[in-house]
């Protein structure tokens, strides 16, 4: 999801939080995926299912935008590729008209690990993503965007004694408008073996226009039992509020690993 701002100040601040994070962290445990938007080399496993259903608001000063529901499912081809399909029902609220609603556009994607250096070693992966529109009228109605995009982002992740960094980064390219980037990272401490917080930082922007907004947020999981978690976060732009700048940003659902597996830790 596209976060805009025609300012570079922000993608400093970021830049240096990052930094500061990764070598000041301790006794930590962080997972990128859902509920966040940044991704981590993580798959399912071979022949396993990760499916994820959430509800994603994104409220603005001028309009608000919400998955209704996010569906987003991830499928193990051995044990270092994923395949991915997501899509979301979308509803667009203006102040000055009716709630529109929509099918947004579909995402497949193929991770590969093609690098593991063990549980605490470095892990990198790459995830290309196509994101096209639907045939249907949401172009039109203003719901979705005009371009289709394909995204090319590569993951990280490592210990560093007990702390577990995740990052991402990636370019984008658009058939129609300006090509983009984004980068994250999520940082957090597994409480109990049921539950795990964590902090996200977050960016995504575009050239030429140079516009970028960052985001942070903090998040939870709570393992209700092994095939099934519990999803939220909330956040907002580090930005003031205006046209196109998130004030509130979230996720709220269900993660379903498939199929069920014994876990001493439940």
């Amino acid at each position: 999801m596209p976060f805009l701002l025609s300012t570079l100040g922000p993608v400093a601040v970021l830049r240096s939080l990052i930094i500061v994070l990764i070598f000041a962290a301790t006794s930590a445990f962080a997972q990128g995926g859902p509920p966040y938007y940044t991704n981590d080399p993580g798959t399912p496993g071979h022949l396993n299912w990760e499916i994820n259903l959430g509800y994603m608001p994104f409220f603005y000063r001028n309009q608000s935008v919400s998955h209704t529901p996010d569906v987003d499912i991830n499928f193990g081809v051995g044990d270092r590729i994923q395949l991915t399909y997501e899509n979301a029902w979308l509803r667009v609220q203006n102040p000055s008209s009716a709630a529109k609603f929509g099918l947004g556009q579909s995402n497949l994607g193929v991770k590969w690990r093609f690098y593991d250096a063990g549980e605490s070693g470095l892990s990198i992966s790459v995830f290309p993503q196509v994101f096209l529109n639907n045939p249907n009228d949401a172009v039109r109605r203003g719901i979705t965007p005009a371009s289709d995009a394909f995204l090319l982002p590569f993951q990280f992740s490592k210990k560093f004694g007990l702390v577990d960094v995740n990052y991402e980064v990636g370019y984008q390219f658009a058939r129609k408008g300006p090509n983009g980037w984004l980068t994250g990272l999520v940082v957090g401490h597994d409480f109990t073996p049921k539950l795990e917080m964590d902090m996200e930082l977050y960016s995504q922007g575009t050239f030429h226009p140079s516009e970028n907004q960052p985001t942070i947020d903090f998040g939870a999981r709570y393992k209700i039992h092994r095939p099934v978690i519990l999803l939220f976060m909330a956040g907002r732009s580090l930005e003031p509020t205006r046209s196109n700048q998130s004030y509130f940003v979230g996720y709220f659902g269900i993660q379903f690993l498939l199929p069920p597996k014994s876990d001493k830790s439940d």
